[in-house]
């Protein structure tokens, strides 16, 4: 544990201090740990291979989670929490998510064997790797919400998605863990639902409670006088952990409450400054605003810091997740799972939406893997045991190399070519339709709102 700690500080510090350098070679935080922790265990006869399969490890990676949850949470900006196009955000994740995870778990029945087959995965199993191999994040694919080719409502519904599929996926993922585990042919779905849903009520109850009460008594303290800047930002870190903490002790939901709290805090948060910026000068208004933005930084960086460690695991995890080979059901399992089996369902999902059908595509094939994958499918592989443990941990890492390829270098020539503009048919066909097509144009162009405020974007 301690040279793999070493491992993933002395790599931290190589991305450092290269990463202009990296940046320019189109490696972000993400891929560039990816690779090297792909190396590690080649220099150290594969210590930080033996520490994904621990307790610690196990336990590392939930805190994680929490605070990846949290932080995504508090970064709805302007009080919009469902953003600009609410609705094509809701047919995304009410429609097209769970459309992909049925469709996940139909294509591993043919492909890994499905019910009763021998040696073959439980459906249980599939459903666990569907709530991998489904949720979106842009971790090492941030530069795709940069591109200033795609239009507002496509930047923002990918961002949001990619702050709430985790947090709605939590649930139904430890409810398939559950199952899971238990002696095959043995599972009940409605056993695991009685013990799911009240974990998830717990969670909203100590996710409100905790993320109100932290944002109003920063805000009492503030005004007393009783806090300076670095309180306040070790005080919106400890929040997520103390939710956590909490929320497990009541045997409830953490990463669920997680991601309430810092939904609730960040809205309290910017209600209360607000109310308060209306009784100060313009000049201390300005301040209080800045104020509140700082209060979350050193969370952001603590999350992304948090983050590039959980890469760097994935990336040592490659050694031990190949050693048996790559079975070709398996290669194509994946295959599909990142491209038609969120293509097809989001297609389906917006249907009769208005987008163009140019943006539908996008919206289905930059739907980029990460973090999220990341820390279920770490969660799963300590959960579950023997060929079945490692079924899942290849996938996982198949999905996330293969979404760094498709996400990254292939996805500006597709983007390109999704987004060029038709030749028109000829300068004097319609002179009269140029104002208009100009505003349309305008209208669904590129976004003005600016990149994704996440520093892990």
């Amino acid at each position: 544990m301690t040279l793999t700690l070493a491992m993933i500080a002395g790599a931290i510090i190589v991305r450092s201090l290269l990463a202009r350098v990296l940046d320019r070679w189109l490696a972000g935080p993400a891929t560039a740990m990816l690779v090297m922790g792909a190396l590690a265990p080649l220099l150290t006869s594969g210590s930080a291979v033996e520490a994904l399969n621990t307790t610690v490890a196990q336990h590392v990676v939930e805190v994680v989670l929490a605070l990846l949850l949290f932080s995504d949470a508090t970064m709805v900006r302007g009080g919009r929490l469902f953003g600009s196009h609410p609705r094509l955000l809701a047919r995304v994740l009410l429609l097209a998510m769970p459309l992909s995870i049925g469709l996940t778990v139909a294509l591993g029945v043919p492909l890994l064997g499905g019910p009763g087959a021998q040696g073959g995965l439980t459906w249980p199993v599939l459903l666990v790797i569907a709530c991998i191999v489904v949720p979106t994040d842009f971790a090492a694919a941030e530069r795709l919400l940069k591109h200033t080719r795609l239009s507002s409502r496509v930047r923002t519904t990918l961002n949001l998605e990619s702050g709430y599929n985790d947090a709605l996926i939590s649930p139904l993922f430890l409810f398939a863990i559950a199952l899971a585990v238990g002696p095959r042919g043995q599972e009940d779905p409605l056993g695991g639902l009685a013990t799911a849903l009240p974990y998830a009520l717990k969670a909203l109850v100590v996710g409100v409670v905790v993320g109100a009460a932290l944002a109003g008594g920063l805000h009492a303290a503030a005004a007393r006088g009783w806090v300076d800047a670095s309180a306040r930002r070790m005080l919106v870190l400890m929040a997520p952990l103390l939710t956590y903490a909490v929320t497990l002790a009541w045997n409830g939901n953490g990463f669920v409450a997680s991601f309430v709290a810092g939904a609730v805090f960040a809205n309290v948060h910017r209600v209360v400054a607000a109310l308060a910026a209306r009784t100060r000068p313009d000049g201390e208004r300005q301040q209080l605003l800045l104020t509140r933005e700082e209060d979350f930084r050193f969370l952001h960086d603590v999350t992304g810091l948090a983050v590039m460690a959980v890469w760097f695991l994935v990336g040592s995890a490659c050694v031990l997740a190949f050693a048996g080979g790559v079975p070709w059901p398996v290669l194509l399992f994946t295959l599909v799972a990142l491209t038609l089996v969120r293509l097809l369902p989001v297609w389906v999902g917006t249907a009769r939406s208005g987008m163009p059908g140019r943006e539908r595509v996008l919206l289905g094939v930059l739907g980029a893997r990460g973090t999220t994958s990341i820390v279920f499918g770490l969660l799963a592989y300590n959960s579950l045991t023997g060929v079945v443990a490692d079924t899942v941990l290849l996938i996982t890492v198949l999905t996330l190399l293969g979404s760094v390829l498709l996400h990254g270098p292939l996805a500006n020539p597709l983007i390109q070519r999704l987004t060029r503009a038709p030749r028109p048919a000829s300068p004097a066909a319609s002179p009269a339709a140029s104002p208009a097509a100009s505003e349309a144009a305008a209208q669904d162009g590129p976004s003005q709102d600016g990149p994704s405020q996440d520093p892990r974007h």
